[in-house]
C-alpha cells in the first residue's frame, strides 16, 4: 500500500501532506489514530459486527459519506479505513480542487488497476462543496469500482450531495464527541508528554472537554496552546488554570455542576422563569445551561412537561412546539438544536399560561388515593367479549352520536363519585370553559361555577 503521510511520485499526490515535521505538526494531528482501537467515539458505527466495522477489519472498504460535525473523527476514520486496505490512498478537499485534479487521480487509478491490479481509496473532504457537475464526473469512477470514494462533510448529505451519488453510497452519520470522550483524549495527551511537564488539573480538562462542544481538534488545539503559553510565560507558568484555559479556548468558564446543586438550581430557574412569561430570563437559563454541557435532551424533557403543566390548553400549540424541539435534539444534535430549543423557550414564554390540567389531574389523584377506584357503570364497561351481555355489560349506554350536540345526558361517573368536579378551566382558557358550560346545559347538569379556580 503506498503511503498515507509521505510525499513521492505515487499515491496521495492528489493530497500531498506539506513536509512538516512531524513534532512541528499540530497536537490533533500528531495524535491522530491509526487503528480502530485507539479511535475514540462513534460507537454506534463501530460495535461488533456492525458493516463499518467488519468493513474496516476484513480490510473491503466501501464507498461512502462521513457526515458529521467538526472534530467528530472523519478524516481519521477515513485514514483507518484506508490504512486497514491493501489500496492507494488520495485526498483531496474540495474547498481548493476541481474536475482537473480529480481527472488526475482517477487516471493514477487506472494506471495502477492496469499495471499492477492496485485499488485507490480517494477520499474528498468537504465533497458537499463540489458543485452538480463535479459531484456527476465521479459517477462512472465510483459506479464502475475504479476508486472507492469515502467523502466527508458538515452538511447534510441528502441536501448536498446528489442522489445519484448517494445511491452508489453508503451514509454514516458521526455524532459530536461527549464531555467524557474528548476528557480521554486530553489525558490521553498528557500521559504522551505533551505539554512538557506542565501540570494541567483535572478541572481544567473537564472544562475545555465541556466547552469544546463535541469537537475533539478544538480540544487538543486549545490545551496545546494553553501549554505553550504557559512554557514561554516570564516566569515559567508550571500549572495551567481555568483562566489560561478560558484564554487559549477564547471561552468563559461557566460555574455549572451537572451532577450537583447547579443542576436543578438552573433547570429550576428556567422553568420559573419561563412560567413567568419572561423570555429574556428563559433564554439566559438556557444558554447557561448549553454553555456548560448539559445535555441538551434534558432540557427538551422539562420544556415537554412545561408545555402540559404550566400552559396546557390555554395555548394546545405549545405540547406539539415542545415535542418537535424533543425531536430536533434527537435528529440534529448539538450544536444547530440549540435553535429549537431557543425558539421553543420563547415561545412556552410568550404562550398563556394555565395549570387547569394540572390542577384538575391532581384533583382526581387525590380523590383515587383517599377514596379508592369505583367501578364504572355497567354501561360503560366492556362488552366486547363472550357473555359480557348477561352479565349486563354495556346495556343502555347512550351512544352521544344520536343525541343533539353530540352529548347524551347519561352519568359517565361511577355513582360514589357522580358530581364531583375535577377540571376547571381557568380565565386563560375562555374557549375550554365556554364549551364546558354548554356541555353542561346540553347533559342537564348545574352550571354552578364550579369550573372557575377556587369556587
Amino acid at each position: 500500500m503506498e503511503s498515507l503521510f509521505e510525499l513521492g511520485d505515487g499515491g496521495n499526490q492528489g493530497g500531498a501532506r506539506t513536509p512538516v515535521p512531524p513534532s512541528e505538526q499540530p497536537l490533533a494531528v500528531r495524535l491522530r489514530p491509526t487503528s480502530l482501537e485507539d479511535f475514540v467515539g462513534q460507537s454506534h458505527l463501530l460495535g461488533p459486527h456492525s458493516a463499518l466495522r467488519t468493513a474496516i477489519e476484513e480490510g473491503r472498504p466501501h464507498s461512502m459519506i462521513l457526515y458529521g460535525p467538526p472534530g467528530s473523527g472523519k478524516t481519521t476514520l477515513a485514514r483507518i479505513v484506508a490504512a486497514s486496505s491493501n489500496a492507494a490512498f488520495e485526498e483531496l478537499s474540495a474547498v481548493q480542487a476541481g474536475r482537473a485534479e480529480v481527472r488526475a487521480i482517477m487516471e493514477r487509478a487506472a494506471h495502477r488497476r492496469t499495471s499492477t491490479g492496485e485499488p485507490t481509496i480517494f477520499f474528498l473532504d468537504e465533497i458537499h462543496r463540489f458543485n452538480k457537475a463535479q459531484q456527476d464526473a465521479l459517477l462512472p469512477a465510483v459506479e464502475e469500482g475504479l476508486v472507492t470514494l469515502i467523502g466527508a462533510t458538515t452538511e447534510n448529505p441528502y441536501f448536498e450531495v446528489n442522489s445519484a451519488l448517494l445511491s452508489r453510497t453508503r451514509i454514516y452519520e458521526l455524532e459530536p464527541l461527549g464531555a467524557e470522550e474528548i476528557e480521554h483524549l486530553l489525558r490521553r495527551a498528557l500521559e504522551g508528554g505533551e505539554c512538557g511537564g506542565v501540570e494541567v488539573p483535572g478541572d481544567v480538562l473537564e472544562f475545555l472537554a465541556m466547552r469544546a462542544a463535541g469537537d475533539a481538534r478544538t480540544a487538543l488545539s486549545a490545551l496545546e496552546l494553553a501549554c505553550a503559553t504557559a512554557r514561554t510565560a516570564d516566569p515559567p507558568v508550571t500549572a495551567i488554570g481555568i483562566e489560561q484555559a478560558e484564554d487559549a479556548l477564547q471561552r468563559r468558564a461557566v460555574r455549572y455542576d451537572k451532577a450537583g446543586d447547579q443542576h436543578y438550581d438552573y433547570i429550576s430557574a428556567w422553568i420559573k422563569a419561563t412560567r413567568g412569561s419572561d423570555p429574556d430570563a428563559s433564554l439566559y437559563y438556557l444558554v447557561v445551561m448549553l454553555e456548560s454541557g448539559e445535555d441538551p435532551r434534558f432540557i427538551a424533557r422539562r420544556m415537554i412537561v412545561l408545555a402540559s403543566e404550566d400552559v396546557g390548553n390555554a395555548d394546545p400549540h405549545a405540547l406539539p412546539l415542545a415535542v418537535a424541539a424533543a425531536q430536533a435534539v434527537e435528529h440534529v444534535g448539538m450544536p444547530e438544536c440549540r435553535y429549537a430549543l431557543a425558539q421553543a423557550a420563547i415561545y412556552l414564554s410568550l404562550a398563556p399560561k394555565s395549570n387547569a390540567a394540572m390542577r384538575g389531574l391532581s384533583a382526581a389523584t387525590a380523590h383515587v388515593r383517599e377514596h379508592g377506584a369505583a367501578i364504572p357503570p355497567a354501561a360503560l364497561r366492556s362488552a366486547a367479549y363472550p357473555g359480557a351481555v348477561q352479565l349486563g355489560r354495556g346495556l343502555d349506554y347512550d351512544y352521544p352520536h344520536d343525541r343533539p350536540g353530540h352529548v347524551s345526558p347519561q352519568e359517565l361517573l361511577p355513582d360514589e363519585v357522580a358530581g364531583e368536579r375535577f377540571f376547571r378551566p381557568d380565565e386563560a382558557e375562555p374557549a375550554s370553559r365556554a364549551r364546558l358550560a354548554e356541555i353542561r346545559r346540553l347533559r342537564g347538569r348545574p352550571d354552578d361555577g364550579s369550573q372557575t379556580p377556587g369556587a
